[in-house]
Parts: C-alpha cells; sequence; structure tokens
C-alpha cells in the first residue's frame, strides 16, 4: 500500500529510542507504513555519523527527526 519505509537508528538501553519507538509503531500501523529498526552499535559508520544525535528518524533513508519525533511531522512526511 504505503511507497514508504520508516528507520529508526538507535541503540540498546536509550529511553529516548524507546519513546520514539512507540511514536514509529504508532504511525506506521495507523498509516500502513512498514518500518524497521536498526542498532547503530552494530555499524561503525552508523555510530560515526549517529552517535550523537540518536533516536534517529529516516524516512525512505533520508534523515528526518532526530533526538526526539515530532508525531504529527512524521505524519505529514508520510502522507
Amino acid at each position: 500500500m504505503s511507497a514508504h519505509l520508516i528507520t529508526l537508528l538507535g541503540k540498546p538501553g536509550c529511553h529516548l529510542c524507546d519513546d520514539a519507538r512507540q511514536v514509529v509503531e504508532r504511525v506506521a500501523q495507523e498509516l500502513g507504513v512498514p518500518w524497521e529498526e536498526r542498532d547503530i552499535t552494530a555499524s561503525k559508520e552508523d555510530q560515526e555519523r549517529y552517535w550523537e544525535m540518536i533516536p534517529v528518524v529516516l524516512v525512505d533513508g533520508v534523515q528526518h527527526d532526530y533526538w526526539r519525533v515530532d508525531e504529527s511531522r512524521l505524519r505529514t512526511a508520510l502522507r
């Protein structure tokens, strides 16, 4: 149904990542958009690029938000 993909970048033990996951799950489910989660500790490149910004949300591979996910902004980007 959707041509979009949401990617949540985070790391274990990150409370902001937990908060972001709830927003991403809710929006993805309501809009029928697939999403994935990537642990930045599994990739040196991700660590170097995103360590200071997690959680980071990508929409279709493009950085959309970081630290806090704005639910209405994410919905708008996916419509």
